[in-house]
C-alpha cells in the first residue's frame, strides 16, 4: 500500500519507508553511459563541480547541469515525481517538476536544468526530493571570474 503524502510506503508490517532514493546528485559537465559484461552499465560523470568561476562579471545567468541518480527497490512500482527547487537565501529562485519512472530493482538518472540569475557571486542551493520524501542538497556557489593572465 502506498501513502501519497509523503513519499512513503507502508507495507503489512505497517513501516513506513521510501518509494525511492536519491543515490547521489552532482553537478557536472559531461555524462557519458557504458556498457560492461554483465550485463552492466557504468555511469561516467566528468567535471564534477560544487562551484564555477562566472564567465564575466555579474549580474549572469547560468545553467549549471544537476544530474540526480535514483534507484527504485525491486518490490517497488518505480514512479513518482523528481521536485528540484533552487533557494538561495532561503528563497525560491527556481523550480524543476519532472515525472520520474525506475524500472524496480533497478538505477536511472535525471538531469535537470535550470536558469540560475546571479546579481551577485554566491551560493544556490538545490534541494531535491521524490514524491515529497526526504531532502538532499547540493550547493552550487558562483565565484568572481579569474582574471587573464599577463603572458
Amino acid at each position: 500500500m502506498r501513502d501519497l503524502r509523503c513519499g512513503f510506503r507502508r507495507p503489512a508490517d505497517g513501516r513506513y519507508r521510501q518509494v525511492m532514493d536519491i543515490v547521489a546528485a552532482v553537478f557536472i559537465e559531461n555524462i557519458e553511459l557504458r556498457q560492461v559484461e554483465g550485463p552492466s552499465t557504468r555511469i561516467d560523470l566528468t567535471g564534477v563541480h560544487f562551484s564555477l568561476a562566472a564567465p564575466s562579471a555579474v549580474p549572469v545567468t547560468m545553467e549549471p547541469h544537476l544530474v540526480v541518480l535514483v534507484r527504485c527497490a525491486p518490490d517497488e512500482p518505480g514512479t513518482g515525481a523528481l521536485e528540484t527547487v533552487y533557494k538561495r537565501d532561503g528563497e525560491q529562485v527556481a523550480r524543476n517538476v519532472q515525472p520520474l519512472q525506475v524500472e524496480p530493482g533497478k538505477f536511472a538518472y535525471r538531469l535537470v536544468r535550470a536558469e540560475l540569475t546571479f546579481e551577485d557571486y554566491g551560493t544556490v542551493e538545490a534541494e531535491i526530493r521524490i514524491d515529497q520524501g526526504h531532502i538532499t542538497t547540493v550547493p552550487f556557489t558562483l565565484l568572481p571570474p579569474v582574471a587573464p593572465t599577463e603572458a
